[in-house]
């Protein structure tokens, strides 16, 4: 059964500590925790997501090293919405936040489509990414289908939502089905209804928006993002779980080989949220690379 996408009254308001900056281009929420370096954690697309319900669980530790900066990107129903491609809106948020607070450079950690953005920002501005850590998304499918498994089945959803596709691909995002419990369906189902977050899902992996971007795709002489690794010159670590049926894991092995300063970890029995369900193991691979 689909259900109608509408505009609700107010934001989805999350526990933690929420804060917000003006901007050009308007409001941009984020959550702030921990003294030290700056690390800013940027959050992957897909259905309900927000940066909050990607790192909350991870901020504390991270937070005892660095001064952490959970960025909510516009368009997915916590900052202000901002028209043109979702990744491009994303990667300009994140340099426009920096310089309203004053950040000259940080490591970022990015899950799926946050660390591509955090590999833009790498490549257009290299001098304000001190280390990346990618956690999925970044690189071509080589061996394995495209698009995937959980970009079909976001597909499906994006065209006619509703809450049994919903809970199909969340099952498909992680290797233990466990982890999909009913508050987590229920708070994604509840964001998912956002029209802005709903409109920003759409543009990314509706059907209409996938048969644009191929036409375009085939029109541009403007290489892909991944083939341009090389430019991304700061330490990167990129993290994977085995088990990726978003992002399976041989997209990798392009931009490791691209990338001169680059290495890999997988992870075994995780899927596409390494940061949830190898929660432990990620927080101290991570910390031993950003504290090198």
């Amino acid at each position: 059964m689909s259900t109608t996408i509408t505009s609700p009254t107010e934001k989805i308001t999350y526990e933690g500590s929420k804060r917000e900056i003006v901007t050009d281009k308007g409001v941009l929420r984020y959550h702030e925790a921990g003294d030290g370096p700056p690390l800013l954690l940027l959050h992957g697309s897909g259905i309900g997501v927000s940066g909050w319900r990607n790192y909350r669980g991870n901020l504390d530790v991270f937070a005892e090293h660095f001064h952490c900066y959970v960025l909510e990107f516009p368009g997915f129903g916590v900052s202000d919405p901002v028209d043109g491609p979702p990744v491009l809106t994303a990667t300009a948020s994140v340099t426009r936040f920096m310089d309203a607070l004053g950040i000259e450079s940080a490591a970022i950690i990015g899950n799926s489509m946050g660390g591509v953005v955090g590999a833009h920002v790498a490549m257009q501005h290299p001098e304000r990414v001190e280390k990346l850590i990618t956690i999925g998304g970044v690189g071509p499918n080589i061996f394995s289908q495209a698009p995937s498994e959980g970009t079909r089945l976001l597909r499906d959803f994006a065209d006619a939502p509703s809450r049994e596709k919903l809970v199909r691909w969340l099952e498909c995002m992680v290797y233990d089905t466990a982890v999909v419990t009913e508050e987590l369906i229920e708070e994604r189902w509840e964001t998912a209804k956002d029209l802005d977050s709903h409109k920003t899902l759409a543009a990314m992996y509706g059907s209409e928006a996938a048969a644009a971007q191929q036409r375009a795709l085939e029109k541009s002489d403007t290489p892909p993002y991944w083939s341009m690794m090389r430019k991304v010159q700061c330490p990167t670590l990129f993290t994977w779980g085995l088990d990726d049926r978003q992002c399976p894991p041989d997209m990798p092995l392009v931009p490791l080989r691209l990338a001169p300063n680059a290495e890999l970890h997988v992870f075994p029995n995780c899927g596409h949220w390494v940061m949830i369900e190898a929660k432990d193991a990620f927080e101290r691979i991570a910390l031993e690379f950003l504290r090198r």
